[in-house]
């Protein structure tokens, strides 16, 4: 495998590259998500006498989320990283999927393997791009090596293809879930901390009963508000964490099963052709 380190040291570059995007964008996504909450949900305008200490127009969900407290930044920053993280996600699989269906790709392979026209299949993987093509086009390349090769028996020969298209799948596969890890911990961490607002929410609420007197309706009224506006917008963040997680794994799991697919034919054509 005289090319197997140009792809390891790819994968490198690659990994740290994705590294990088997630350091920068998590403590920007918390800095936007401080802005709009200073600037946007707390304008002037969204208030009684334009005075942001006073309470929200009627009907103004911008300045009821300013009275959601300190925790709604943070949970609007963490929304901003599912979205981000989700459409960088689609952009890296998309680029592994290749230029064209993927259905179609590994059904036109199929049916130049079965024809034994093993060049014309890696054009296709050329003109498909991507990282099943590659994988698949690694197999390939072995399979023309194979049969060249006089020091091996069949079921050594169709040994080394599949072990050469493990090693391209190790090589090419795992950056599709570099930072997938990352929205599958919103969806825990999201709830958590909305939970976290509502707990401090409700405390407000239950010091307002706690006065000396007449309950301070007002402060009663709004340590309420500020618990079910975390609990909403936590909910909400974690709702949208889990539907893209399982979105974006159920299309590495669509690119796996392609290589799995097409791996298993081109086993299978060269044992039943080098009997």
């Amino acid at each position: 495998m005289a090319n197997a380190p140009k792809p390891t040291t790819v994968q490198k570059e690659s990994s740290t590259a994705s590294n990088l995007f997630a350091t920068l964008v998590i403590p920007i996504c918390i800095i936007i998500g401080i802005l709009l909450y200073k600037f946007v949900l707390g304008d002037p305008a969204n208030f009684a006498d334009g005075d942001p200490t006073k309470e929200p127009l009627v009907g103004n969900y911008a300045g009821m989320a300013y009275k959601g407290g300190v925790i709604v930044p943070v949970l609007m920053g963490m929304f901003l990283m599912v979205i981000v993280f989700s459409v960088e996600r689609f952009i890296v699989i998309g680029k592994a999927t290749g230029s064209g269906s993927l259905d179609a790709f590994v059904k036109k392979v199929q049916g130049l393997l079965s024809a034994n026209n093993i060049e014309a299949a890696m054009a296709e993987c050329d003109k498909q791009k991507g990282s099943v093509a590659n994988v698949i086009k690694s197999g390939l390349k072995k399979y023309r090596e194979m049969e060249t090769e006089t020091n091996m028996d069949t079921d050594q020969k169709c040994l080394a293809i599949q072990k050469d298209i493990e090693e391209a799948t190790t090589l090419e596969m795992p950056m599709l879930e570099q930072n997938l890890t990352v929205v599958a911990t919103l969806v825990s961490v999201g709830t958590l901390t909305g939970l976290l607002g509502t707990v401090t929410g409700m405390i407000k609420a239950f010091g307002g009963l706690a006065t000396s007197g007449a309950p301070d309706q007002a402060a009663l009224a709004s340590g309420i508000s500020e618990a079910l506006i975390n609990t909403a917008t936590g909910i909400g963040t974690s709702t949208v964490a889990i539907i893209m997680y399982n979105i974006l794994t159920s299309k590495i799991d669509k690119l796996t099963y392609a290589i799995d697919e097409a791996g298993f034919s081109i086993i299978q054509t060269y044992a039943s052709t080098h009997k």
